[in-house]
């Protein structure tokens, strides 16, 4: 047996591919008096006397009171280290928007109905990489409804074997279910993820529906450029097509809905979810609440009393840190896609990952955005390109008949895109075609959801102004 820092017992994991780790651990919330003793001492030793001293003993003691390990397995590593912001490496984790009814807050966004209060669903799951210069981030979602083959997992009570053929988002449900709590289901979905992708992500954070509305509102609300008039009876969302400025309730409800806008498919809600981060992120970059200190403890108070973090991120020191080190983050390079995937053979209803899935996964795995051959093409036309979801080289040329080339079309400046010769809407990234009335990107071939064109629903259809 290993120690952690804290002096716990951690179990001897065998490696990436271990499906029998020597030991399983059960789920613990960092609450030991002694975890906090200690940061108490080293914040008042370094903070003595000051206002900061307050801070940082708050803030930290939300952090490590929401901190969940990770039960060792598969391919998770329970002694994780705590991520380390100026190491110069990739940072990695799975984020997970969990679909809870516990507590009036919850209830009060999805409802409080016999038949769901209780249950912990995963509406949404997101491999997140940040780059190790902290200058791109991949964001990738997978749909929930997809049906998958996961391993073996263990929860706190116990294994659960291997399942095939199964939907996505029931893996956690079923590990929360077995296991009786969060570690449970965010570790056995982390280690799918692990086996379904090759990355090899040791850490977590879990949301539900009050930490959103509580980020949201903790920015002063988010700007959604809305392509129709929503009136979605699941939700109660009611708005009009146009530009709206969106609280922390009504931004939520934006990403639960599936009924009020798009064909009510899981993959289009996705690419929605992909806006609104960004949009969100915008919002705090243009407020300098990542340099502010009085407003980045705001947020981070407000944010961190509703999320649920890995033990590997639950530092106080790092998070601040990172936060820090992408206070000039370029929106341009985020680079979001949700995961392609056509119907599934088994039921028509379904959908399986496509082949082409591999190519983001082959990317990831080797620490390059999602975008481009490689990172100097990765951000083109000095960061015009469309970033909802592509993975095609637009600095190709083409080569006619007569063995000259020629240049390949050039996307527009301020949308993104290119318009071909009978008007068709191309995202030059994914390759994929763009629907001029809402912005949503397709397959070229399935015609599946895989991203949003938002330079060009912001210009075209509410002309929103850049803020960065």
């Amino acid at each position: 047996m290993t120690t952690s820092p804290a002096g716990d017992k951690l179990p001897n994991v065998n490696g990436l591919r271990d499906a029998q780790p020597r030991h399983s651990l059960g789920y613990r919330v960092q609450h030991r008096t002694r975890t906090i003793v200690a940061s108490v001492i080293a914040a008042m030793l370094v903070f003595s006397g000051t206002a900061a001293a307050a801070t940082w003993l708050d803030v930290n003691g939300i952090i490590k009171n929401h901190s969940v390990e990770i039960i060792g397995q598969g391919s998770l590593d329970a002694n994780t280290a705590i991520i380390d912001p100026n190491s110069g490496k990739p940072i990695e984790f799975v984020l997970i928007g969990q679909d809870s009814r516990d507590g009036k807050e919850n209830q009060s966004v999805g409802g409080d109905f016999d038949d769901v209060v209780g249950n912990h669903q995963a509406d949404t799951t997101m491999v997140v990489q940040i780059s190790a210069d902290r200058t791109k981030i991949n964001l990738v979602s997978i749909p929930r409804d997809s049906l998958v083959d996961v391993p073996q997992c263990e929860t706190t009570n116990g294994t659960i074997p291997a399942q095939y053929n199964v939907m996505f988002n029931s893996i956690f449900a079923n590990a929360y279910q077995t296991g009786g709590d969060l570690a449970s289901a965010a570790s056995c979905t982390l280690n799918a993820v692990n086996s379904l992708t090759g990355l090899n992500i040791q850490n977590f954070i879990v949301v539900d529906f009050a930490g959103l509305v509580k980020m949201v509102d903790a920015v002063g609300g988010v700007d959604l450029c809305i392509p129709q008039d929503v009136d979605d009876p699941y939700t109660s969302l009611q708005l009009t097509k146009g530009l709206h400025h969106l609280n922390g309730y009504q931004a939520t409800q934006y990403a639960r809905t599936r009924h009020g806008l798009g064909d009510g498919s899981d993959t289009s809600r996705t690419t929605r979810q992909q806006y609104l981060i960004k949009q969100l992120m915008n919002e705090a970059l243009s407020k300098n609440l990542l340099t502010d200190t009085a407003q980045l403890y705001q947020l981070a108070k407000s944010a961190l009393q509703s999320l649920y973090i890995s033990q590997g991120m639950a530092d106080t020191a790092a998070l601040a840190g990172l936060a820090m080190s992408l206070k000039d983050f370029n929106l341009s390079n985020l680079y979001s896609q949700t995961v392609p995937v056509v119907s599934a053979p088994s039921d028509p209803n379904r959908s399986v990952w496509a082949d082409e899935a591999e190519t983001l996964w082959e990317k990831m795995r080797a620490d390059k955005p999602i975008y481009g051959s490689d990172e100097s093409e990765a951000n083109t036309n000095d960061g015009s390109a469309d970033n909802s979801g592509d993975s095609t080289d637009t600095s190709a040329e083409g080569t006619d008949n007569a063995g000259s080339q020629e240049a390949a079309p050039t996307p527009d400046p301020v949308t993104g895109l290119i318009t071909q010769a009978d008007g068709t809407l191309i995202d030059p990234n994914t390759g994929g075609t763009v629907d001029p009335e809402d912005g949503s990107i397709h397959d070229a071939l399935t015609g599946q959801y895989i991203g949003l064109a938002d330079r060009y629903l912001n210009a075209t259809v509410c002309a929103v102004p850049a803020k960065n």
